[in-house]
This record gives C-alpha cells, structure tokens and sequence, in this order.
C-alpha cells in the first residue's frame, strides 16, 4: 500500500488530475475503476476523482509495489542528477526573492528560460535542482508537482524571471499574467534621441521559418497577434536613449521588433537592430547582443496567503555593461 499526506505545494488540484501525476503510466479509465472499487481512497473514503484536494488531505492506493512502481514512473536518477548539475552550473544566479509558493530569479544573459531542445540546460531545471538542493523539495514530490518558470525571457534577455514553487503560485502567476495586473519593467538603449513617453499599437506577424517578427499598423493588411507597448525616456545621450518600457501585452521579440519598427531599435540587437552601430559597440564595449533587462515587477493588492508580495515592486539591478557604458558618454 502507498499513502500520502498532500502538502500545502500540491493542495488545489483535482483529485484525478493529481492521480495522473502521481500514476503517469496508468490510464484514465484504469484509475476511475480504482476509484470505483475503493482501490484508491480518500481521507479513508471513496472518492470520484472531482474533489478538490485540501492540505493534510490523505490518500491511500491499495496496489502490489510492483504494480505501484510500474504506473509511477517516478524521476530517474539521472533526471534529479540532471537538476543537481544545472543547478551548479548556474549556481551564481542571484534570487530576488521567495516564499513558499513562488521565486523571483535574475536570469543572466545567455540563459534559457526553458528547454529548447532535449540536451539543453535552461533556468527550469536550476530551479528544480535549487529546491531540491535546499531541501524545500523530494524527488519523490516530482512526480505530482513539478515546478517550473511562469514567463519566459529571450536567451540574451537578462532580468526577473518569475518561477513557481507550489501548485497554488503557478495558479496565482498564471492568473496575474493572463490578467495583466502583474506590470513587468525593462531598461534598454536604442538608438537615437527619444523624448517624450508615448504609448504605440500594432500587429506582430510571425515568421516561423527565420524565427523572426515584423510589425504592422493598427490598419495593415496582414493582421497578426495585437500588441501595445509603453515607453518613456530615462537618460538622453549623444546618439541613443535609456528607456523604461512596460510590455502591455507579451508576445515574443515584441520590444525589439516594435521599437526599431519606430526608428529606434535596441543596442546591440543583431536580429532587428542596426549593424552598424551595433559594430561600433561590440569594438568598443564587447557589446554582444541586445542590452534588454527586465529589472522591476509590481504586484496588484493580494489576498492571503500571498499578503507577503501584496502591491509589493522587486527589481533586478542593471548588468554592469549599461553601467559602464553610461559612464563613457
């Protein structure tokens, strides 16, 4: 017999949706017969997959530990050592901040958010191995709940990511990000003198042979996914600006390709930027892709259990590279 106590990470969830976590490798009509026939109980009792589970909740599976380990599918070996080693790698990650539901990291440039491909090693999985590191987490855990980054920033893209720790944080970021209430704040230099703040819409159209976006009017042609995008000028100087942009909308490449679609493309953006001044600050500075940095969230007024980060603003200090070529002007 297998029993387990749901803890306050894996409280909220369905019943059955939770069994398929905790089952992978049994079927959906397997695990309402072992509802059914009391072969899986709940708080003693029998249970039809639609309850809601609550923390301290028990549950019982009434199989041989070979038909248990045979539909766990439990996290190999080499999948935690996998967590353990991103972790190391990226050791210096810096944590902003973090409760028991959620985490804020200050990715550096040149790391993923999440996998692109199956070998690569990406924030996702040096948050896994952190939790596990600490302790907050068992690999045992893995299999009902896995915790995972909520948004994700380009590769070269530095600044706060934010990361769920707890079933009910993924519920909470996926609710603030889908509603919009939760406002994220990039710095950045583009190109050229921007003096006033303004707001500008358009339509993003997707590339997905070159990866790529273009931009289009409120009354192109071509619709594609309708973006906004706010901005307002930091610092001025002799050929580029410092802006702070707030993404209305979050749709990928959306700053870089909406700016320069203006005139006024990102330092140091190869993709949608312009060569030649990015040559001139890859000689001079080792300027080697776009400067762009999340650097401040701001949470709408929340109820408990989340009073902790209630209209609470984090931020991400600037990476030396703006800083040193601001001092050079």
């Amino acid at each position: 017999m297998y029993q387990k106590h749901i803890t306050e990470k894996e409280a909220g969830q369905r019943f059955d949706k939770y069994l398929h976590k905790l089952l992978p490798l049994a079927g959906t009509s397997f695990l309402y017969k072992m509802l059914r026939k009391k072969n899986i109980t709940l708080n003693g009792k029998k249970a039809g997959g639609s309850e809601k589970l609550e923390e301290g909740d028990r549950i019982e599976v009434f199989f041989s530990d070979e038909t248990l380990h045979k539909f766990m599918g439990r996290e190999s070996q080499d999948a935690c050592e996998a967590y353990y080693h991103a972790y190391r790698k990226y050791i210096s990650i810096q944590i902003i901040y973090e409760n028991d539901h959620i985490l804020l990291a200050d990715k550096p440039a040149g790391v993923l958010s999440q996998k692109a491909q199956n070998a690569d090693i990406s924030l996702n999985e040096w948050l896994i191995g952190y939790l596990l590191q600490s302790g907050f987490m068992n690999p045992q855990e893995l299999g009902a709940f896995k915790p995972s980054v909520c948004n994700r920033l380009d590769r070269n893209t530095s600044g706060i990511v934010l990361c769920a720790k707890s079933l009910k944080g993924a519920q909470l970021l996926g609710e603030l990000l889908q509603s919009r209430t939760l406002h994220k704040y990039y710095q950045l230099y583009v190109k050229g003198e921007v003096r006033e703040e303004q707001l500008i819409e358009g339509y993003l159209v997707k590339d997905e042979k070159h990866n790529k976006v273009s931009v289009k009017g409120c009354d192109g042609p071509d619709k594609g996914a309708y973006i906004k995008t706010w901005y307002r000028p930091l610092e001025i100087y002799s050929d580029k600006t410092l802006l702070e942009v707030e993404l209305l909308t979050g749709k990928p490449h959306q700053i870089r390709a909406h700016l320069a679609s203006i005139g006024h493309p990102l330092l140091g953006d190869y993709k949608y930027g312009d060569k030649a001044w990015n040559d001139t600050y890859q000689k001079a500075y080792h300027v080697q892709s776009q400067l762009l940095h999340a650097y401040k969230v701001v949470f709408p007024v929340l109820d408990d259990p989340f009073e902790d980060i209630s209209g609470q603003t984090f931020y991400a200090a600037l990476p030396e590279m703006f800083h040193k070529i601001a001092a050079n002007q």
